[in-house]
């Protein structure tokens, strides 16, 4: 259906004229005399385009265009003029309106004007839409997925972003649990103040509190000079705890605090540092494991808890790993200028059909180690890790007859216990249960196969 047009105009003859006419060509027309009825309208109806007489009773056209530029600015307003009111008409278009149109005019002179203002508007709204969309790419910076699991993510971080609720987000290793975070920071109300990262696995526990809190000079011995911590640092933005289920026992007390509190005491000092900030943290750890064996005390974990995002492993989410693979080859293809490069049917069959126990991260590299090989623009299955490639190789030996029915299933389970020991991080006792066989025939398999820890 065409565009819907709202018309005013108080000569009688000329506003049913123009509605016939433009009816007849299959546009929806809504059309009123004077300009009180109209702003009416304009506040209980939306149009695609106006058409506004300059000269109307009780409220002029200039007023009108003014109203629904405010109300709906996507609607494109055409103003109708005499000669003698040219200059008013230029001034018209200046707050706003997509063009004029001078009587007396033809049928065919308002066919022409309202067709290149509808293709005017169609590449308006076209702009607009590329402009979201590239914007939310920045957003969304590598967080790539089509999957239902994806979108409900991506509409949580919506809602809460904009508030100063706490965030838990959790996911197995390389499935992207920082870039939420980052996400969330870009789309909050504190985008431009202090974001700081705190990875509780890389501090080491004897100068966590030091960086969490800071130093007064003189605290400790080597403390030559006052410095801030982390907490103060980031005061008024965010501060984003990596893997906090690795933070120390000893100093959950006193982050609780903090939390609770909002007030900073530095190491060796007395007087209290009043923060304002949001928490964000992340975990591939299960947590509540953790309060179970007393690693993490659970009145903590509430306070964290407040919204909880859970990434899915990438094998859960198999419709995400097409997407993902055009996005990396996409974007390692011009980090290392080469042309476009196309994947060949088996390199792709092994990209889809691999579980990724790294999740988006062993995708990620693969591809990149994948371009880098690649050789006169096909990534080719020699130029994927051995992990991914291996199974599909196989396949292709046993179809070939390369290789013997024995060697080919010899072959296929060794590559099967290397990957379930690689999803299961080495852990024998839960590969062997998630393969289906005792831990003593894992050991033996292991050892026949000379799989190296």
């Amino acid at each position: 259906m065409k565009e819907k047009i709202f018309i005013v105009e108080d000569d009688p003859a000329m506003r049913l004229g123009m509605t016939h006419f433009l009816k007849s060509h299959g546009y929806d027309i809504t059309a009123c005399e004077n300009g009180i009825e109209a702003l009416n309208i304009i506040e209980s109806e939306t149009f695609d385009i106006a058409i506004f007489d300059l000269k109307l009773p009780g409220v002029d056209g200039l007023k009108l265009l003014q109203a629904m530029k405010k109300k709906a600015p996507n609607t494109a307003v055409i103003i109708i003029t005499a000669f003698a009111e040219i200059k008013t008409a230029v001034q018209a278009i200046k707050e706003g309106a997509f063009d004029y149109i001078a009587k007396p005019f033809s049928n065919e002179e308002l066919l022409l004007i309202i067709e290149r203002c509808s293709k005017f508007r169609r590449l308006e709204l076209e702009v607009e839409y590329l402009r979201k969309s590239v914007k939310e790419k920045e957003i969304f910076e590598g967080l790539i997925g089509i999957s239902n699991a994806m979108r409900e993510i991506f509409d949580k971080i919506r809602v809460i972003a904009k508030t100063d609720v706490p965030v838990l987000i959790q996911g197995d290793s390389g499935t992207g649990k920082e870039l939420i975070a980052d996400a969330i920071q870009r789309l909050s109300t504190r985008k431009d103040s202090p974001y700081i990262k705190i990875n509780c696995v890389a501090i080491p526990e004897t100068l966590f509190e030091s960086e969490l809190f800071g130093y007064e000079k003189g605290a400790f011995t080597g403390a030559t000079e006052t410095k801030k911590g982390k907490l103060e640092i980031a005061n008024g933005g965010t501060i984003f705890f990596d893997e906090i289920g690795d933070m120390p026992l000893s100093l959950q007390a006193k982050l609780l605090r903090v939390i609770e509190d909002g007030i900073v005491y530095r190491l060796g000092g007395k007087e209290p540092i009043v923060v304002n900030l949001r928490f964000i943290y992340a975990s591939c750890k299960n947590i509540k494991e953790l309060i179970k064996a007393e690693k993490f005390r659970e009145d903590l974990f509430y306070r964290i808890n407040v919204v909880p995002i859970t990434i899915p492993p990438l094998k859960e989410r198999r419709e995400d790993i097409p997407v993902l693979i055009e996005h990396f080859l996409e974007y390692f293809a011009q980090k290392y200028n080469k042309s476009k490069i196309q994947i060949s049917p088996s390199a792709y069959e092994a990209l889809l059909s691999y579980d990724y126990p790294g999740n988006v991260r062993e995708l990620k590299h693969a591809i990149e180690r994948g371009v880098i090989l690649s050789k006169e623009g096909i990534l080719d299955l020699k130029h994927l890790p051995e992990e991914i490639s291996a199974l599909s190789t196989i396949e292709l030996n046993c179809i070939n007859n390369n290789i013997s029915l024995k060697e080919c299933l010899e072959n296929f389970e060794k590559n099967i216990i290397i990957r379930t020991l690689k999803e299961c991080d080495g852990k024998k006792i839960e590969a062997a249960k998630k393969l289906g066989i005792s831990r003593k025939a894992l050991w033996e398999k292991i050892k026949a196969y000379k799989i190296e820890e």
